[in-house]
């Protein structure tokens, strides 16, 4: 027997695949000219000062689907700053990620964090998955590219079997659905698609122990290519279930050579897997951690 709740809202979806303006898809939310649509819509660049950072939102809510951004970080020595591109339910999208304390039990969230560093050291990628209000999955990552010298692809394919991160096509992270095990995991609620550049030098950058060089900033992160090819959560859909199981991402894992690729990425480029933090969790590791070849 269906979930009603979940019928019903997908009931309410458009299948869609979009790559238009930056115009049409996305609004500023905070830090005023810091943020700057340019290119006729085309690019949109976030800036960070000593005053403030910047962001913005998507006007469409998504519940399933692939959603792709290309991004270019802050050159340079960008300790403590933070560039994102993620997607979220339940947030107050007019504050940075670092201010929002989140209370909700039904907050949902799928992480791309980009962690500055001092100039010559990698950035540190930090991805996480929250459900119903649960966090602390977190894996972390060091690149095989340099992210500021030239645009790259972070995608995240999301739907009701699985979340895979993917950087250029090549899967980092899978992480799956084991809610028959008591997993939380995202699969009801539409989110949007969120990014921003702000200051965490209090934790972000070694811990806190490498401060901001406010003398480079303005800081500046550029967004280009963002492309929804997902279910737009809207009143006037006729969309039904067999359509939405139609799409590649619907039912989209890990074929032979994906699983190559991350497995060359976790053993090469992890610097961080939770389920490998015994420390972390003395009375043993999450159950999901013993289920999943990847995580």
């Amino acid at each position: 027997m269906p979930n009603p709740a979940i019928a019903l809202t997908i009931s309410c979806l458009i299948v869609a695949a979009s790559a238009a303006s930056f115009y049409d898809e996305m609004d500023i939310t905070f830090g005023g000219q810091r943020a700057k649509i340019l290119n006729r819509g085309q690019d949109l660049s976030l800036s960070l000062d000593q005053y403030s950072g910047s962001g913005f939102q998507s006007k469409n809510e998504y519940l399933f689907g692939r959603l792709d951004m290309q991004l270019k970080l802050v050159p340079g020595n960008s300790a403590g700053t933070v560039t994102t591109f993620y997607v979220s339910y339940c947030y107050n999208s007019y504050m940075p990620y670092s201010l929002v304390v989140i209370t909700s039990a039904g907050h949902d969230e799928i992480d791309f964090e980009f962690l500055g560093n001092s100039s010559g050291n990698p950035y540190t990628i930090h991805t996480n998955v929250y459900a119903q209000g649960k966090g602390d999955k977190e894996q972390q990552f060091h690149l095989w590219f340099d992210p500021t010298a030239a645009f790259h692809t972070y995608t995240i394919v999301w739907n009701a079997q699985r979340i895979i991160f993917l950087i250029d096509n090549i899967p980092v992270r899978v992480f799956n659905n084991h809610e028959t095990a008591g997993v939380p995991f995202p699969k009801s609620q539409p989110m949007r698609v969120y990014a921003s550049l702000w200051n965490a030098d209090d934790w972000a950058t070694q811990g806190g122990r490498v401060k901001t060089d406010w003398t480079n900033a303005p800081f500046t992160a550029s967004y280009r290519k963002f492309s929804a090819n997902a279910n737009i959560v809207g009143p006037n859909s006729k969309a039904t279930s067999s359509v939405n199981e139609n799409q590649v991402w619907s039912k989209q894992g890990l074929d032979a050579a994906g699983r190559n690729r991350i497995r060359w990425v976790q053993t090469k480029h992890m610097i961080y897997n939770y389920c490998s933090d015994y420390k972390r969790f003395p009375n043993g590791l999450p159950v999901e951690c013993s289920r999943s070849r990847f995580l």
